[in-house]
Parts: structure tokens; C-alpha cells; sequence
């Protein structure tokens, strides 16, 4: 039997007022940010996990950001965006909040920008960022994370389209899916972590480094 959104919903607290006032905006902006569930069960792993250290890959406004930074105040968050206006909006809700100072963001490429001379390891590493990209996120940078790290990779599902056969996918976006699956096929075969499908929100898949 599936549970139902309302039941889920009922388990989520209300989110402070600029928290609200950021869903507002990338609804109606038409930005994408972490469905509820989604970012309630990051959050809740983060909690348990404890690191010191978040590098995320795909900054948007910054409601990752935020979120995590409130949910760990000793936890330090690297983000990387390279759209330069979401970078901007990142900043100025950063700049109301309580946390600007546990969060650096780095404008650029994920696929390009040098960090490793500067940020040697990380904890954790979240990923959601371009989907068709993302095994290739994860070999540039799955090497910073620490033995017992865990990376955290949102979108697996991708509004249901990872469920559909290929001939079935809208045509401009076969080659992100086809990629993905190839991605999700070359993780559960990856014998350095332990991996973990979450079908929460939009998928969520937890890797840990063993």
C-alpha cells in the first residue's frame, strides 16, 4: 500500500520564514530545489553522520545550503554553482540568514573549477547538479572524499522518467536518462562503496566510501 503525501507531509515541522520565503521564490521562479522528503532525509542522515566537512555540487539559490548549515552549525559547506545569477541569489539569502559564514560559494563549473589545492578532503559530498553529468562529478571528485564518507546524490528518479523505458523518454532528454542509468548501473557495480537507493521525493542515493 503507498503512503499517502499527506502522511507524509505531517511528519515535516513548518521551515522558519526564510526558509518559506525560498520555496516561495523557486516555485515561482521556477527553480529547482530538493523536494521536502528529499531534503528531510538528508538532513536527518547529516545528522547522524556528523561531518565537519559538506562539499555540494550545485549550489541554485542556496536552500541546501541553508539547510544544512542549520541542521550542523560546527559543519563547515563548500558549494560549487556556475550560474552566476544563482550565485547571486545564493548570496542574498545567504546574507539573511544565520549561517553565510559556514557556507563558501565557488562560481564556476563543477567539471572545470580546481579545489583540491585548496580543500584537500571532505565528509560528505552532495550532488545535484546537472543529471547527466553526474558520473562524471563523481570520478572527479569522490577521490576528496575521506574512507567513511558518504556522497549523496539527488534526482536519481528524475520526475519519473529513470522509470520509463528509453523509447519512452521525450526525445531532447534521452541522452541525460541514458546516462543516468548507466550512472546508477555503475555504482551498484562499484565495489569502493556501499550504495543505497532512497525512493524519497525525486530519489535519493546514499553512497558510503568503505
Amino acid at each position: 500500500m503507498a503512503i499517502s503525501d499527506a502522511y507524509t507531509m505531517s511528519f515535516i515541522k513548518p521551515r522558519n520564514p526564510l526558509l518559506t520565503e525560498m520555496e516561495q521564490f523557486a516555485k515561482e521562479n521556477f527553480v529547482p530545489i530538493m523536494q521536502l522528503p528529499a531534503i528531510e532525509l538528508l538532513l536527518q542522515m547529516l545528522r547522524i553522520q556528523q561531518p565537519k566537512s559538506i562539499l555540494e555540487i550545485g549550489t541554485a539559490i542556496g536552500y541546501s545550503a541553508i539547510r544544512m548549515a542549520e541542521a550542523l552549525p560546527e559543519t563547515k559547506i563548500v558549494s560549487i554553482e556556475r550560474d552566476e545569477n544563482r550565485v547571486q541569489q545564493a548570496k542574498h539569502f545567504l546574507s539573511k540568514s544565520s549561517v553565510a559564514e559556514q557556507v563558501e560559494i565557488i562560481t564556476g563549473d563543477a567539471l572545470e573549477v580546481d579545489i583540491e589545492n585548496h580543500h584537500s578532503a571532505f565528509d560528505a559530498i552532495f550532488i545535484d547538479a546537472a543529471k547527466g553529468q553526474y558520473q562524471k562529478f563523481f570520478e572527479k571528485y569522490s577521490p576528496l572524499i575521506k574512507q567513511g564518507g558518504i556522497i549523496y546524490i539527488d534526482n536519481m528518479y528524475m520526475h519519473g522518467l529513470s522509470d520509463l523505458e528509453l523509447s519512452e523518454v521525450p526525445r531532447r532528454k534521452r541522452t541525460m536518462i541514458r546516462n543516468l542509468h548507466q550512472f546508477a548501473d555503475w555504482m551498484i557495480e562499484n565495489e569502493d562503496y556501499q550504495s543505497t537507493f532512497f525512493p524519497v521525493g525525486d530519489g535519493l542515493l546514499i553512497c558510503i566510501k568503505r
